[in-house]
C-alpha cells in the first residue's frame, strides 16, 4: 500500500508543479513487489523477485502536454525534476484537446469494497510457493517416455497507486494476484514436438487452484499427438473459453476512441447499429467484488460503472477517453475496458460439442492477423476435427480467413462456460460458415 509520506509527497509535487507555472496537473505515486519461480522437471530453473516506487507526472502548460516519471522520489531531486520538465513542455506544440477530465465525473468514494487486496499477501511463504510448483511438476514428470520436459511456473504480486489531480480527484488503489502455471512438450511422430499448457490465477492465495495444472497439461499435450492438415472447407467453428478472446479483442480494440479518432477501425460511425449476431451480449461490469479487474476508477481517476458494450448484437458505446472525446467532438465514456461479461447462452462446452455434426474445435491461435480497417483476418489455428458431436482428430498447420463482423454475425449459439479467473469473462462460442485452409 501507498505510504502516508508518499501521499504527502505526490500532494507537494502538485503544489510545486502548480506554482511553477503550471495550469494543471495529474501526479501518481505507485509502488509494486513481484515474485516469479520457474521450476522445469527437477530443478529450480528461475527466482526473481522485484519492487519498484515512483511517481508519474502528467503537466499541462500553456496549452501543451507532457508525461514524465522517476523513482527518485526525494523533494530536492523533485523540484529540478519538476521543474525541468515544465521548462521541456514548453518547447512542444500546443494542443488544445489536451485537458484532465470535468470533476464532476472523478469517482469520489473511498477505495474500499472491490475485494481485490490479499491482506495474508505477506503470509504466504516461499516454500509453500516452491512447494507449489514442485508438486505440479511431479504429477507428470517421468510418467510418459514421450515426455521431453515439464516445467511449472509461479508468480505473485502487489500494485498499489495514489493519484492526486489539480482539479479536484485523489483516489487509490490496491490489487493483489497469484498464478500458477504448467507447460508440457512431448516427442510426437518425425519431428514433430507438440506443446501445451494450463494455468490459473485469482486475487486470493486460498482461491488459486493449487493441484492438477501440471496433469492438465500433460493430457492438453498428449491430445495433439498426431496432428496433421485436412482439406480445406468451410465449417462450424467451436472456440473453447480459453480461446475466444483472441476473436473479440479485434472487436474491443476497434471501439477505442483514439481509433475512431484516427480513422483506423472497422466500427467508425456504428453506435446503435447491429454489427454481430443477436446472440451476442456484452456488459463491463467494474464492481463484482474480488474479481479480477474490478476498479472504481480508470487512469484519469473518472469514476466506473456498469455499462452495456453490445446488446443483441447492436453496438452501444465507445471507451473514450478525455482527449479523444475532446478531438471527436463526443461524450466521453471511460478510458477502457475493466471486466467484460458476455451474457451466457444454456449449454456448457460438452453440450456445444456434441450438437457439431462435423465442425472444428479450435484449441490454439498461431499467428496470424487482423486488419484495423477493414475487419480482414487471417489467423493459424490448430485443434480437433469434430464429428457427430465427438473430437476425432487433432489439427494443426491450418489457417480460418473471412471477416470478423461477418464471422461474428454467424454465431450459432453462445456457451455458459466463461472462465471465471480472467477479467474478460467470455465463454466458449460456435460459430458457423468458416472458411478453412488446409490440404
Amino acid at each position: 500500500m501507498i505510504s502516508q509520506e508518499h501521499k504527502d509527497l505526490a500532494r507537494w509535487a502538485m503544489k510545486y508543479a502548480l506554482s511553477k507555472g503550471c495550469s494543471d496537473a495529474r501526479i501518481s505515486v505507485y509502488s509494486g513487489t513481484n515474485n516469479s519461480f520457474d521450476y522445469r522437471d527437477t530443478q529450480l530453473e528461475k527466482l526473481e523477485q522485484s519492487s519498484e516506487n515512483g511517481m508519474s507526472i502528467q503537466l499541462y502548460v500553456d496549452g501543451r502536454y507532457a508525461s514524465y516519471s522517476t523513482n527518485r522520489l526525494d523533494k530536492n531531486e523533485l523540484e529540478r525534476f519538476i521543474a525541468n520538465g515544465i521548462e521541456a513542455t514548453r518547447f512542444l506544440a500546443k494542443d488544445e484537446f489536451r485537458q484532465l477530465p470535468k470533476p464532476e465525473r472523478y469517482y469520489k468514494g473511498d477505495g474500499k469494497g472491490l475485494e481485490i487486496y490479499d491482506y495474508d499477501y505477506s503470509k504466504v511463504s516461499v516454500d509453500d510457493k516452491m512447494a507449489l510448483i514442485k508438486e505440479n511438476a511431479a504429477e507428470v514428470y517421468g510418467k510418459d517416455e514421450r515426455l521431453i520436459s515439464v516445467t511449472a511456473s509461479y508468480s505473485d504480486g502487489i500494485s498499489s497507486s495514489f493519484m492526486i489531480t489539480s482539479n479536484g480527484f485523489e483516489g487509490e488503489s490496491d490489487t493483489t494476484y497469484y498464478s500458477i502455471s504448467a507447460d508440457t512438450s512431448m516427442k510426437g511422430a518425425g519431428d514433430s514436438r507438440p506443446q501445451s499448457y494450463w494455468y490459473d490465477s485469482a486475487v486470493f492465495w486460498d482461491k488459486l487452484e493449487k493441484k492438477n495444472i501440471g496433469k492438465i497439461a500433460y493430457e492438453r499435450t498428449v491430445r495433439k499427438l498426431g496432428q496433421e492438415k485436412i482439406a480445406s472447407g468451410v465449417f462450424p467453428m467451436l472456440v473453447d473459453n480459453t480461446q475466444i478472446t483472441r476473436l473479440l479483442s479485434p472487436i474491443i480494440a476497434a471501439i477505442y476512441g483514439n481509433a475512431i479518432q484516427q480513422k483506423n477501425s472497422f466500427l467508425i460511425d456504428k453506435i446503435g447499429e447491429k454489427i454481430i449476431s443477436d446472440k451476442f451480449t456484452l456488459t463491463d461490469d467494474p464492481h463484482i467484488s474480488g474479481a479480477r479487474g474490478s476498479r472504481w476508477f480508470d487512469g484519469e481517476g473518472v469514476a466506473t460503472k456498469k455499462r452495456t458494450v453490445i446488446e443483441n448484437g447492436v453496438l452501444k458505446m465507445y471507451y473514450i477517453d478525455t482527449y479523444s472525446g475532446l478531438k471527436l467532438n463526443m461524450e466521453p465514456t471511460i478510458q477502457g475496458p475493466s471486466l467484460l461479461n458476455c451474457v451466457h447462452g444454456n449449454k456448457n462446452f460438452d453440450q456445444l460439442l456434441a450438437s457439431v455434426e462435423k465442425g472444428i474445435w479450435i484449441t490454439g491461435f498461431n499467428g496470424g492477423n487482423s486488419n484495423s480497417t477493414t475487419g480482414d483476418f487471417s489467423f493459424g489455428i490448430e485443434g480437433f476435427l469434430i464429428e457427430n458431436g465427438k473430437a476425432i482428430k487433432p489439427l494443426n498447420e491450418m489457417n480460418i480467413t473471412g471477416n470478423l463482423l461477418e464471422l461474428w454475425k454467424n454465431v450459432i449459439e453462445v456457451g455458459n462456460d466463461p472462465k471465471m479467473n480472467s477479467s474478460w469473462r467470455i465463454p466458449s462460442i460456435l460459430f458457423d460458415k468458416v472458411s478453412f485452409s488446409g490440404k
